[in-house]
């Protein structure tokens, strides 16, 4: 055997590396092609179990999300709600501190919310009662999400586990709120509050319910784009993330940014609480942030913490959840298909991501696939 062949049985069939960077035109076309991909897998399958037109099931999905002037502003109000969550934990991510407690400050940010208007709904103007459910709201998810990255900066306690034991310690301050709070008395649900003055509630802009919802999230979503693409703080942030061992020798102060960055996470998924409560559904239950705060780590990841990428993540996650109930409900399917088919999107979405970070080359091969 010669030397050459010899080299190249010893060369792995398939070699992997990490991209240095990638194009953006490409990393958006790898992510349509996986898209495509996804909707061919799940056509495949969908005629395979239910023998269904896959075009018709497509047109449902639509239908379940567009359909209507009102499905139209639902999912508006639900996309900007993710939004806004994945805007606050797109921080804490970026300095590669594992908030999974999103769930929690939002619960916290709309207790603050609900009592606001509870306890200051017949002695407050409406315009004033918004302002205070907003700060209040702010300061108690600000104050949560504070907790665990004090510990994490004094004691180096694990923020994976700790943010995530915070989600079932808000959930059980919100059943107290909840019993205290219930109404009518003994139905264990707080109801509709201030239903007849509507003190808290978000008013009607251009006509619409949830314009203020939009307005406001899109203010969060620009300013957190600024400040984490060129204040000092975002660089701050960048740095920690990358290596806390090189942050200490700029001598950034790596346990203040820690605390100042999760309070700023938390602030913001207070806010989603706020909007949750005053622009939404108008009162609190343990079911008020509803797995947003989960499905919010996909966007904040998938978007690699570009607020700007995060909207056509946020409506393409609606609009599959969405999509999915319709077409359970028009072609009397179990919630298993339509999960199912949400599920294949996602994954093949998330696999696009592989190809975009990493490179392949074959034993032999001058090309490298993905590129």
């Amino acid at each position: 055997m010669s030397k050459k062949h010899e080299v190249a049985s010893r060369e792995p069939l398939i070699r992997m590396s990490k991209r240095d960077g990638i194009p953006t035109w490409k990393s958006i076309g790898v992510r349509l092609i996986g898209l495509a991909l996804a909707l061919i897998v799940c056509a495949v399958i969908i005629y395979s179990l239910t023998k269904l037109n896959p075009l018709k099931v497509y047109a449902a999905m639509f239908k379940g999300t567009f359909g209507t002037n009102k499905r139209v502003w639902v999912t508006i109000r639900d996309i900007v709600m993710l939004l806004c969550i994945a805007v606050g934990l797109a921080p804490a991510f970026k300095m590669r501190f594992w908030n999974i407690g999103a769930e929690g400050q939002i619960l916290v940010g709309g207790i603050a919310a609900a009592a606001c208007m509870i306890y200051l709904g017949k002695s407050l103007p409406s315009f004033a009662l918004i302002v205070v459910m907003f700060f209040g709201s702010m300061v108690a998810g600000g104050i949560w999400g504070t907790i665990p990255a004090v510990f994490k900066a004094r004691w180096n306690a694990n923020e994976t586990l700790f943010t995530l034991m915070m989600n079932y310690v808000a959930i059980q301050l919100t059943s107290f709120f909840v019993a205290k709070w219930e109404n009518p008395f003994g139905s264990n649900t707080v109801g509709v509050i201030n239903q007849m003055t509507k003190a808290g509630w978000f008013p009607p802009v251009f006509g619409q319910m949830y314009t203020l919802n939009v307005i406001i999230v899109a203010v969060l979503t620009v300013a957190m784009f600024l400040y984490l693409r060129y204040s000092k703080h975002g660089y701050e942030i960048a740095v920690v993330g990358e290596s806390e061992n090189t942050a200490r020798y700029a001598a950034i102060n790596v346990k203040t940014v820690i605390k100042r960055t999760m309070a700023v996470s938390g602030a913001i998924c207070g806010i989603a609480g706020f909007i949750a409560v005053a622009g939404a559904s108008h009162t609190i239950s343990t079911s008020t942030a509803g797995g947003r705060g989960f499905t919010a780590i996909i966007v904040a990841w998938l978007a690699k913490f570009n607020t700007f990428t995060m909207i056509a993540i946020s409506a393409l996650i609606v609009f599959l959840e969405k999509g999915a109930i319709e077409i359970a409900s028009q072609f009397d399917l179990n919630d298993f298909v339509s999960e199912m088919i949400t599920g294949i999107i996602l994954f093949f979405i998330l696999g696009s991501e592989f190809f975009i970070n990493y490179k392949i080359r074959f034993r032999g091969g001058k090309k490298e696939a993905g590129k």
